[in-house]
């Protein structure tokens, strides 16, 4: 499929738009710790950047449903208040996005954070007129996979999978992406490495910025 086609670019936010390690982490340390879990290395936590938190809190602190939805609302106790200002969009972003505007193509946001919480994001850096709508999952816990979230933005817009990729940098986004039959390219400064990538159907990825814009923009 020749890059011209992808008339429509789904972007995932978090690893992808934005480095959003610090605000994640500390707020997935601040549920921990409700529950006696001490984790003093960020890094361990790393995991968490974009799953939905509910499966990742189930999956890798052993939590039932309940523990987890209690959790998630530890974490944006800290998310909300602190964490939701602890970002930097990468470098190269701004222009790429801008870059891709300005030729024609139609952007979208599809996150599994909630909704509200990515406006916010968006807006906060300036991005916001750059997109054609923005999706994510809602405040009570529906529509957080990133299928349902997709399935949004195409059912909302119209899009064709012929004319529409993906971009993203978990496997979570692949296999959303793949489960409407889109394109997927992912990208390696995020979070999740090439295999995870490759090994869930990413036709292409990524080392950086700069060959994210030759892909989109060849």
């Amino acid at each position: 499929m020749r890059v011209k086609q992808w008339q429509h670019i789904l972007f995932d936010l978090d690893g992808t738009l934005t480095d959003s390690k610090k605000g994640i982490t500390r707020g997935v340390q601040h549920a921990l710790a409700h529950f006696g879990i001490e984790v003093m290395d960020l890094n361990a936590l790393e995991a968490y950047i974009g799953p939905p938190l509910l499966d990742s809190f189930m999956e890798l602190h052993g939590m039932d449903e309940g523990q987890a939805r209690e959790a998630i609302l530890k974490y944006r106790e800290y998310y909300t208040s602190k964490g939701i200002l602890e970002h930097t969009v990468y470098e190269g972003i701004p222009e790429l996005l801008l870059a891709l505007k300005q030729k024609g193509r139609k952007l979208y946001l599809a996150t599994s954070k909630p909704t509200d919480f990515a406006e916010k994001i968006i807006e906060e850096d300036g991005l916001t007129d750059l997109f054609e709508g923005i999706y994510g999952s809602y405040l009570d816990g529906r529509r957080t996979a990133k299928a349902e979230v997709i399935e949004a933005v195409l059912k909302e817009h119209g899009l064709l999978p012929d004319h529409t990729v993906m971009v993203g940098d978990r496997s979570h986004d692949v296999i959303g992406a793949k489960s409407h039959g889109l394109h997927f390219i992912g990208v390696l400064y995020g979070y999740g490495t090439r295999k995870e990538l490759i090994d869930s159907g990413a036709e292409q990825v990524a080392e950086n910025v700069a060959e994210l814009k030759q892909f989109l923009l060849d």
